[in-house]
């Protein structure tokens, strides 16, 4: 399925992500010194500085692991070559935001602060309990006071740049966005279902595994279907059995459109009635166990329930025409410099985008390997 990206407030998922050219399984940074960068006394290497700015190598390498483990846990994969401009990218996102939290003042930070909390109450509540937002967080491999503590620092630049640009977003504008685009808010029908995947290829190569142990695999889905439709707790099972890297944090629950899932499981999860649990579906990617929980007809998205997300994406507008110029001034007023001759950003793209924020997945993800 598509990943519906949040692009304003995503914290160091960094542009390559929001392209589609995502960061993957694929070695860990490595922490040798390249031409042109220094070190501090203790001999850890100084890949940028300024006033104001210092990121260190130990900070780099921390940040791009993070993203390969959240890019890992979409079941998406890359090519060990893209590991550069990631890395190149995550630099300019952790330059961005110590700049711009320089400029922070008190009420740029409580205000941080306080939509850093309110973003946690609402991922908890969009993954349904504090144990599928845990579970979701340790796939990802980062802490919930790591994810805090990010966000804090995302939306307190967030607070910066509206202040210093002004952003003020009307509910008129709001609502004229809705009015204006009616056809950005037709929902299409869609099936809330969740599925228990038992993996016929190598995670590895992607190749498929050998005949014997697929047919130990298709066993393995007799038993949990049994024990399915005997009663036990779907979403338990699924957390527990399924290899769906992507869905079994939340209970292996997708909400599945037309056209965005495996061919074989959306297939067989519209043909599905409420409450069921059909028989093992095959496909590419393995044996599939689905349960359908709720069928949702085809309607328009209401206005109350659109205008968060129109005037997030207004203000994000807003805030990207004058960002560019905006941070490279601040880059030139520090004295920014990147000291990793690999590292410094190519061609143009140099400051590139505003902070963006560590985020827990949304439910229409990848598609269900």
């Amino acid at each position: 399925m598509k990943i519906a990206l949040n692009p304003l407030v995503l914290l160091v998922a960094v542009a390559v992500l929001a392209s589609g050219r995502a960061p993957a399984a694929q070695p860990a940074p490595t922490n040798a010194a390249s031409a042109g960068s220094s070190s501090t006394p203790s001999g850890e290497t100084i890949l940028a500085k300024g006033k104001g700015v210092e990121i260190r190598r130990s900070q780099l390498d921390k940040e791009v692991a993070s993203v390969i483990s959240q890019v890992a846990a979409e079941g998406r994969t890359i090519k060990p070559e893209q590991t550069i401009e990631v890395e190149r990218q995550v630099l300019e996102q952790l330059v961005n935001v110590q700049l711009l939290n320089a400029k922070a003042t008190a009420a740029d930070k409580a205000a941080g602060k306080e939509a850093a909390q309110k973003r946690l109450v609402a991922a908890k509540a969009k993954l349904g309990s504090e144990e599928a937002f845990d579970a979701e967080l340790k796939l990802m491999g980062i802490t919930r006071e790591a994810v805090l503590a990010k966000w804090t620092q995302a939306l307190t630049g967030e607070a910066v740049l509206k202040r210093e640009f002004k952003v003020s977003i009307t509910d008129q504008e709001v609502r004229k966005f809705y009015d204006e685009n009616p056809t950005q808010f037709e929902a299409p029908e869609a099936v809330r279902a969740s599925h228990i995947l038992l993996t016929a290829v190598d995670p590895k190569t992607s190749a498929p595994i050998p005949d014997d142990q697929k047919a130990a695999k298709r066993k393995e889905a007799e038993a949990l279907l049994k024990r399915a439709r005997a009663g036990e707790d779907f979403a338990k099972l699924a957390r527990e059995y399924s290899e769906d890297p992507v869905s079994k944090a939340r209970g292996g629950e997708y909400t599945i459109s037309h056209g965005q899932m495996v061919a074989e499981v959306e297939a067989a999860a519209f043909a599905m009635n409420t409450n069921q649990i059909g028989d093992i579906v095959t496909s590419s990617y393995g044996y599939h166990i689905i349960k359908v929980s709720e069928k949702i007809p085809a309607h328009k998205i209401e206005f109350a329930n659109a205008a968060s997300d129109i005037r997030n994406m207004l203000t994000k507008e807003a805030i990207g025409q004058q960002f560019p110029a905006y941070i490279a001034r601040l880059r030139t007023e520090a004295g920014v410099e990147i000291l990793d001759e690999q590292l410094k950003a190519q061609g143009a793209r140099g400051a590139g985008s505003p902070p963006r924020s560590p985020r827990t997945r949304p439910l229409q993800s990848p598609p269900a390997k």
